[in-house]
């Protein structure tokens, strides 16, 4: 047998293995793509592409279950496999809340792949028509007609920290008696404010911001300071306010205090602020050379709005 013949076996052989390898990785993720309806199949894609890769992922051995899903017919369908002893369904609201505030997150494409997101558990615990998720970094009044049409509505709101914003507790408007809709930008602090600077529509709406936010719980991730919170947060406290019930903020604070408890206990660690690392002299990156950054960094440390 000539080298070449050999080099040619090889390569199928390993070719077979690895089909193998996946057929037998993937075999659950496809019977629950086969369950369910044609038109969410690209969602298990990309749930079998991050099956795995992080931590959460794959903790523990033995039989997972997943998220439970808005849609009755798929109730058994999971949209984050997970095995059973760090399930997050016991932790979710038996039916979604009844709310009459409308939540509008627009998500930077980035946040769809990463494994330990707080979106999807917000989307499990509201209605359907009163939660909608935009994925993208654009938004044009052509590609999307309805948020379009909400950013031009007099009743909706940007949550969006600025300058120019408002503080949503001090607001004159009763939002009880009329029903409002709220934007939220889903993504990193970066990634947020270019997708606001860029995209005309998302500065249309009425900008407020949060006045008093405590601190952020999701504290298996790193947050720019000790007063920024994930979109979760954002949501929870605005709907307390908007609906006037301090109990729904309880209630969809509690699948993400399970989620970084389960973490925590299988291996994470707690992740300060950068502005509390700064302070602390706990940072250990390089320390940039660039002015802008030095100047960033400095108001960390000073406390200032940046």
């Amino acid at each position: 047998m000539t080298m070449k013949m050999r080099k040619k076996r090889r390569r199928e052989m390993k070719t077979v293995m690895m089909k193998a390898f996946r057929c037998c990785r993937i075999s659950p993720l496809r019977r629950a793509r086969d369950a369910r309806p044609a038109a969410d199949a690209g969602q298990i894609r990309s749930d079998r592409k991050r099956s795995g890769r992080k931590m959460g992922a794959g903790i523990g051995k033995g039989p997972r279950v997943g998220i439970r899903t808005r849609d009755a017919q798929s109730a058994t369908d999971s949209i984050d496999i997970r095995p059973v002893k760090v399930c997050l369904c016991p932790y979710l609201p038996p039916h979604p809340l009844d709310v009459s505030t409308c939540l509008y997150i627009v998500q930077h494409p980035a946040e769809e792949s990463r494994v330990l997101r707080t979106v999807p558990l917000l989307t499990v615990c509201l209605p359907p028509e009163k939660c909608k998720v935009f994925i993208g970094r654009r938004f044009s009044e052509d590609r999307y007609p309805e948020l379009a049409s909400v950013c031009k509505d007099a009743r909706t709101l940007l949550l969006y920290p600025g300058a120019a914003a408002e503080n949503l507790e001090d607001l004159s408007a009763d939002f009880t008696a009329t029903a409002h809709n709220v934007i939220l930008i889903d993504g990193t602090w970066s990634q947020a404010k270019d997708m606001f600077l860029r995209n005309a529509l998302l500065r249309m709406p009425r900008q407020v911001q949060l006045r008093s936010a405590s601190s952020s719980q999701y504290v298996i991730r790193t947050q720019p300071n000790n007063m920024c919170v994930s979109t979760l947060e954002c949501a929870a406290a605005t709907l307390a306010i908007t609906e006037n019930n301090r109990a729904i903020q309880e209630v969809l604070l509690k699948p993400l205090q399970a989620l970084c408890s389960f973490q925590l206990q299988h291996g994470a660690q707690i992740h300060h602020s950068k502005e509390h690392l700064i302070r602390n002299g706990q940072y250990n990156k390089i320390m940039p050379k660039n002015k802008r950054k030095i100047r960033r960094m400095q108001k960390l440390i000073t406390n200032q709005n940046i």
